[in-house]
């Protein structure tokens, strides 16, 4: 029966990776190209390129990280049994960069967004073959960050021109960035989870792009979103355990990219709730994990200052918590997938609202959220 389900796993892989070099081939012929560019939609060809490009690179990755010695060991905190490589993110990274350049049109902004999030990803790869403390990787994402705000990718909520505003939409720019960066890193815990919700969060902001005509900001959303999914099958499976993970150079990487991306877009037209709201509730869960971690470990006292915050590694993350609940991985990733993807509709439905639609789907997601803490309250008891 084993051996039946390693030749089944095999044979599904292969023809996997043999679909996905066939479309990657007929992407590459200029006719189909320009079919996709002119009458089709350039949305697709992205979506499909990057797709194919991930699951071809993904098995040559997991062969390199295994012979590099790049692997993630289990232990500690780590819930994996067997050692696993950790190249998975540079699969999506060149998948990811490669679909923009095949779409030939970038702006000054979004070769500053790859250029960042490339320097984000390199620090990451260092640090799953390496190892650096977690004080240095902190300053080099700040200071990255602080060089986006230069390419002018920060936040509006205050008034631009003036020298306090700027400082506050920077400062705020600086948390959201390394923030989400860091908290999509910490997710990255269970087979799929950090894929699957980097596909859901690239999903919805796919969708507000296409809502408010945002091309720019659709083709990265896009471009991220087929990577994640041409990367899914060898990190996620009903029934066996990922055969490779991101390691911290991919969850930083899409972390980056996606955070980043919700500064770069325009929200609403003079609808200041939705342009609030619409980015917290598609980033909802990591928003969520981070903030709850953050008072949990300050009110517990098992950090004192600011070096313990960002030394800290535990096991009280959201799908930690929710783990003790469901006592199954599988349970546990799919209910963070629905709640992610429950909260991105909500998103979704505020382009149109009125301030109290919008204030009422905010209400409605803090409800969720504490539904969410009840029920990991109950697993920590258990």
């Amino acid at each position: 029966m084993f051996s039946r389900e390693n030749s089944w796993k095999a044979s599904f892989r292969r023809i996997f990776w043999i679909s996905a070099l066939i479309v990657f081939i007929l992407l590459l012929i200029p006719l189909v190209r320009y079919l996709f560019f002119e009458h089709i939609g350039r949305w697709l060809y992205i979506l499909l390129f990057a797709f194919s490009t991930t699951a071809l690179l993904t098995p040559i990755m997991t062969a390199i990280a295994t012979k590099a010695g790049i692997v993630d060991i289990p232990g500690g905190r780590k819930i994996h049994s067997k050692v696993t490589p950790l190249l998975g993110g540079v699969a999506i990274i060149i998948s990811f960069i490669s679909a923009l350049l095949a779409n030939m049109i970038l702006d000054t902004r979004d070769i500053a967004l790859i250029a960042g999030g490339t320097v984000v990803a390199v620090v990451g790869l260092i640090d799953d073959w390496k190892n650096i403390r977690a004080g240095y990787k902190l300053f080099i994402q700040i200071f990255v960050v602080i060089l986006l705000i230069r390419s002018g990718i920060i936040l509006d909520l205050f008034p631009i021109h003036t020298t306090w505003g700027y400082l506050l939409n920077a400062a705020l720019s600086i948390i959201w960035i390394v923030g989400l960066t860091n908290a999509m890193n910490f997710i990255d815990g269970m087979d799929g989870l950090a894929t699957g919700v980097s596909a859901i969060i690239s999903l919805f902001l796919g969708l507000v792009a296409f809502q408010t005509n945002q091309p720019f900001m659709g083709w990265i959303a896009i471009a991220m979103l087929g990577s994640c999914l041409g990367f899914l099958p060898f990190n996620f499976s009903l029934h066996n355990r990922a055969s490779i993970f991101l390691g911290d150079a991919g969850s930083t990487f899409v972390g980056f990219v996606l955070s980043a991306l919700a500064i770069k877009a325009a929200w609403a037209d003079n609808n200041p709730i939705v342009s609030f709201a619409t980015p917290i509730l598609i980033f909802w869960v990591l928003i969520y994990d981070m903030a709850y971690i953050s008072v949990e470990r300050v009110i517990s006292g098992k950090v004192k200052n600011f070096k313990d915050w960002i030394d800290y590694v535990g096991t009280d993350h959201i799908h930690h918590r929710l783990l003790a609940v469901f006592d199954d991985r599988r349970k546990t990733v799919f209910f963070i997938f629905f709640l992610c993807a429950t909260l991105g509709i909500s998103a979704i439905t505020l382009r149109n609202a009125r301030l109290i639609d919008g204030i009422l789907t905010v209400l409605q997601a803090s409800l969720i959220t504490v539904i969410v803490s009840i029920l990991e309250y109950s697993g920590r008891r258990r």
